[in-house]
């Protein structure tokens, strides 16, 4: 079938709740490098939204999965599963926590999350049920996580919203204490906003946030769905801070492709999940838990994580180039390769992506307008600088287009209006 053909059955049978898509079906990838039907690269800069951390055709990862797969896909959660048990011991070996539940999903981990948080106070006779989140999160779709998630348009069309959540104004450690009641069992908070458009945590916030769960008996949740598995140049973007969540969820990056979410939680916190309080058909199964075992391996053992850091220094840099050159760019923000450019409202960043599009780099417009960039972590400098040289050629057509010049002074360009 040609592309046209395809779109046509998919306007006729798929639900649309991903509203116009971009016109362009892929056929396959190697690296950071996408192919669609007709053969045309594109160099992704979306990474399938952080999911393709290893790009394309990484040999570790069709290996694992390949070998899997020859020898079985699914196994019931009634019996031990050799990968299931390797992938959690990953997973402890490498950050805080002490156990791990795998589930399907982001959504699936946070849901999960927010079950044992609730049900750790329940144990101890205590009535904390009530969940701290920050305006503009995103924690998922089903009801549960739509009410955590901070954004009202989310969640309008599907009220009544699950009782027991709140938000308060991200990065303001006053509002969240005033939040806290006798009922708070738990806060919960990305440590970078993705989908809201790269809105980071600050230091100050973050320990701020750790020191009054301690004092009040809190359990910290932080959701690393879209910010672990290196993504931020460290395995876990809590180790930026210097300090120790109660319970982590992941997913996305977790499976480098194949779908998989997991919760990590300190040993007295995930006691609180005994037989019967949680469970998982699909969840931990043998193919996405090989496949979780060749990304962390991967990661750890062929520097990644050091030369995301790296890469996303230069990135950033190179954004920031951007920044000083187009008046219509307010900010650049960001850790490791995962980072945000924010424009003014008045230039389209759906025009910028399409634009881009059809010069063969995939980017995505996020919340407030921003850019955002999430690539493989097997991007190369060479093509991260081939699509700043893309944006500076579509910007200088913005800029001129607003009636916008650049001027030289003192042998650099420099911004000025019309």
């Amino acid at each position: 079938m040609n592309t046209q053909e395809i779109i046509a059955l998919d306007k006729k049978y798929y639900m649309n709740v991903f509203g116009e898509r971009l016109p362009v079906i892929f056929e396959y990838g190697r690296q950071s490098t996408l192919y669609d039907k007709e053969g045309k690269a594109y160099t992704d800069f979306v990474a399938g939204i952080a999911v393709n951390v290893l790009g394309y055709g990484h040999p570790a990862l069709v290996e694992a999965i390949t070998s899997q797969a020859q020898k079985l896909l699914h196994c019931s959660n009634l019996f031990y599963i050799e990968a299931q048990a390797q992938a959690a011991k990953l997973l402890v070996e490498n950050s805080c926590g002490d156990r791990v539940f795998f589930a399907n999903s982001g959504a699936e981990a946070n849901e999960g999350a927010i079950k044992l948080a609730r049900k750790y106070f329940y144990d101890k006779g205590m009535n904390k049920y009530e969940i701290i989140t920050a305006t503009n999160s995103f924690h998922g779709r089903t009801l549960a996580t739509l009410a955590a998630t901070g954004q009202k348009k989310y969640q309008k069309p599907f009220i009544p919203m699950p009782k027991g959540f709140k938000s308060v104004p991200y990065n303001d450690l006053e509002a969240l204490k005033k939040a806290i009641t006798p009922k708070t069992c738990a806060i919960m908070l990305e440590l970078i906003q993705g989908e809201s458009g790269v809105i980071e945590a600050t230091y100050e916030y973050v320990k701020g946030v750790k020191q009054l769960c301690n004092e009040m008996g809190i359990l910290l949740i932080l959701d690393e769905v879209q910010t672990g598995m290196g993504r931020t140049g460290k395995l876990f973007a809590y180790q930026h801070f210097g300090i120790q969540p109660d319970i982590i969820t992941l997913a996305k990056g977790l499976g480098g492709g194949v779908p998989i979410g997991a919760i990590i939680a300190k040993e007295s916190v995930a006691s609180a999940f005994d037989p019967g309080s949680h469970g998982s058909t699909f969840g931990g199964n043998p193919l996405a838990c090989a496949a979780a075992i060749a990304v962390i391996t991967t990661l750890l053992n062929e520097g990644l994580i050091d030369r995301c850091a790296q890469l996303g220094e230069h990135f950033k840099q190179r954004l920031m180039y951007l920044k000083d050159k187009y008046p219509f760019i307010k900010d650049v923000r960001g850790k490791g390769l995962m980072l945000g450019m924010e424009l003014e409202s008045s230039v389209p960043g759906k025009e910028i992506v399409n634009a881009a599009l059809k010069q063969g780099y995939i980017i995505n417009c996020a919340g407030h307008n921003t850019l955002r960039f999430l690539p493989p972590l097997v991007i190369t400098k060479a093509e991260i600088d081939g699509l700043i040289d893309a944006l500076d050629g579509i910007f200088q057509q913005v800029l001129e287009s607003q009636g916008f010049s650049l001027t030289v002074k003192n042998g650099a360009q420099c911004r000025t209006t019309a």
